[in-house]
């Protein structure tokens, strides 16, 4: 395989209580024949409130236009699930993924093993984002 090979290009969604486990994540989606958009990577958490977060906000989502796909790992957290609305009003194919403290911990899960953290779910139903993300 040349170096003039096009990759597909994936966003990686994840909660910041997963900081840790960002290049993890990169290596993953790396090791899976793909290229990485890690927003933690470029900015780390908000540039550590050096720029108004909107500024990052609106960087992530522009991540998001020029990526191919939005794999999201963990948890779903409220600004997660913001990023994968803004992937599927794009049109970008969705996949979630499991995360823990080691690499082996990550693997392709299905609509019945997500989770999803309690702040959002103090704010939406899981069964409306269910329906949201998958029609059921």
């Amino acid at each position: 395989m040349g170096n003039d090979e096009k990759k597909t290009i994936v966003y990686t969604a994840q909660s910041k209580y997963y900081y840790f486990a960002k290049q993890m994540i990169t290596k993953y989606v790396l090791e899976h024949d793909a290229i990485p958009l890690n927003p933690f990577n470029n900015w780390s958490y908000f540039m550590n409130d050096m720029v108004e977060r909107d500024l990052v906000i609106r960087a992530n989502a522009n991540l998001i236009f020029i990526s191919d796909e939005i794999w999201s790992f963990g948890p779903i957290a409220d600004g997660v699930l913001a990023e994968i609305r803004v992937g599927m009003a794009s049109g970008k194919r969705i996949r979630f993924f499991s995360v823990g403290k080691s690499y082996c911990e990550i693997q392709e899960i299905g609509k019945e093993e997500l989770i999803f953290e309690t702040e959002l779910l103090e704010k939406e139903s899981r069964e409306n984002i269910l329906e949201e993300l998958f029609g059921i």
